[in-house]
């Protein structure tokens, strides 16, 4: 049975933001005939792009397991924040390709008080979106509504450099400063693309659970060891989207029946996902006294080191 909330409301939420956003900015691109708002608009394009991609990923994740996909489908998430972040990318592109000319050629800017007006409007409605996607990115443990907010964040700060900027040229006519601003926030988002396109590839590489997780992981098994006189070896963890994946080899004394041993393993499991949230544990009862349990302890048996 599904248990967990659908998050495409919050993907539908940065969609009509971002549709809100760049109407502001290229309204007031089109008032002032600034670059550099040029350049925030040209962003809030892009995030367009990305909050319909981050609504297509997160309505795939949310699909029921498969018999051809039995773990699920929630590493879709990872396609999505890491399209995000190459989107961010071009869109650096762009706006290097549009300001460079305008340094070379400095061009006078107007309407500025009103240019810069609407595009603090538009900031305003990017900071409450972030904010709110931060939050339920935190609390449902999705990478794509976190890539979501921190493309928005970075629109948000790229605003206020472009604003103060922009106010900074009408103030001291220095007109070459409205393209290297531009650039300036160029070269922000390109920080911020490359960090998210790396994060997507280390979760579709499956990469290990946060050191703070395996740490509560291992001082469960080490409880369970203390007090049932069992071991525990071949921990591996990885994470898909929200779900977390926990697989761990149990070792008993070989006395015990197997009935013992089973209702041991249930209780891990249990103390496993009441430690972590979304977690998905998957346990191995193998005897202390049998040499092959000591054999397995690689991920691959056939590679496992020999005496």
């Amino acid at each position: 049975m599904k248990s967990r909330p659908s998050l495409t409301r919050f993907a539908w939420l940065s969609i009509i933001a971002a549709v809100l956003t760049i109407s502001l900015k290229a309204g007031a691109y089109f008032f002032t005939g600034s670059v550099g708002l040029l350049s925030d608009a040209l962003e809030s394009l892009v995030n367009l792009v990305a909050a319909v991609g981050a609504l297509i990923a997160l309505t795939v994740s949310e699909r029921e397991p498969t018999e051809e996909h039995a773990f699920g489908y929630e590493k879709a998430e990872y396609f999505a924040s890491g399209l995000e972040g190459a989107l961010i990318l071009v869109a650096a592109v762009g706006i290097v390709v549009t300001a460079v000319p305008r340094l070379i050629h400095p061009e006078p800017i107007s309407g500025v008080g009103l240019g810069l007006g609407i595009s603090t409007a538009a900031s305003l409605i990017n900071l409450g979106v972030a904010r709110r996607l931060f939050q339920a990115g935190r609390e449902f443990r999705s990478i794509t509504l976190e890539a979501d907010a921190r493309h928005l964040m970075t629109d948000v700060w790229t605003s206020a450099g472009v604003i103060g900027g922009v106010a900074a040229v009408a103030v001291t006519g220095w007109e070459w400063l409205d393209p290297l601003i531009a650039l300036a926030v160029a070269a922000n988002i390109v920080w911020t693309g490359t960090g998210l396109v790396r994060r997507s590839a280390s979760g579709l590489l499956d990469r290990a659970l946060p050191a703070d997780e395996r740490d509560t992981l291992q001082a469960i098994l080490g409880r369970y060891q203390q007090e049932h006189g069992i071991q525990w070896h071949a921990l591996r963890t990885r994470q898909a989207g929200r779900r977390r994946f926990v697989s761990v080899h149990v070792l008993v004394p070989g006395a015990w029946t197997v009935h013992r041993g089973h209702q041991l393993l249930e209780e891990l499991e249990g103390d496993l996902r009441a430690a972590l949230p979304a977690v998905a544990a998957f346990t191995h009862l193998e005897s202390l006294d049998d040499p092959a349990s000591w054999a397995d302890i690689a991920l691959d048996r056939d590679k496992a080191p020999t005496d």
